[in-house]
């Protein structure tokens, strides 16, 4: 009848080493985070991180949108999806900040970074490249069934061209390792789902806007 009691014991043993150890290289890993070069407020990486979480946003609105406005599998589990992905790296990218001590908000124009801040800004709300104007989401969430699911693939691929472009340029200027893998990463991905929704649109009888 000890053995269970010893066997308890050691496993609580156990996790309160691996717990330790666990902790111990988690703090370590932010020890040697806080202890790398903070970028400047005007650097390539600040600007990336701020603006991709405002175009980022955007993409996760439009994504629960259209969740509510067709019963569509595929397209619910594309907009899913997409909600997740860009709702995860909004969180790094103003953790980032944050971790750096930089403010999530500039009083440069969007894309100052990208050497676009006289160009980037749209019409309608649509601040950066990409991005669908106030219009555009307010008509989204009017459409119902196969009009919202085109329209929001359609949306959507502007969109991903727009942070695409975005995540190349901080691939090309940012000095953070962590900040360049990740906008590698977006490029990878959201180019896979770029043509995912052209095969998707052209089902449906449609193509991308321009």
């Amino acid at each position: 009848m000890r053995r269970p009691a010893l066997a308890a014991g050691a496993l609580a043993a156990v996790l309160v080493v691996g717990g330790a150890a666990g902790w111990a290289g988690a703090s370590a890993a932010g020890e040697e985070e806080r202890a790398l070069p903070v970028p400047a407020a005007d650097s390539a990486d600040a600007g990336f991180a701020r603006d991709m979480a405002v175009h980022h946003q955007q993409a996760v609105e439009m994504s629960y949108v259209v969740r509510d406005r067709t019963d569509d599998e595929e397209v619910r589990r594309l907009a899913y999806d997409i909600a997740q992905t860009q709702a995860n790296q909004r969180g790094m990218l103003l953790g980032w900040l944050d971790l750096w001590e930089l403010p999530k908000v500039s009083a440069d124009p969007p894309m100052t970074w990208m050497g676009m801040g006289d160009a980037a800004a749209g019409e309608d709300g649509a601040l950066m490249p990409g991005m669908a104007t106030d219009a555009e989401m307010e008509r989204l969430g009017r459409l119902n069934g196969r009009q919202a699911e085109v329209f929001y693939l359609q949306l959507m691929t502007r969109h991903h061209r727009g942070g695409v472009h975005m995540a190349e340029g901080c691939v090309r200027a940012c000095e953070v390792d962590t900040g360049k893998r990740l906008a590698s990463g977006m490029v990878e991905g959201q180019e896979s789902e770029i043509r995912l929704m052209a095969g998707m649109l052209k089902a449906r009888g449609a193509a991308a806007r321009p």
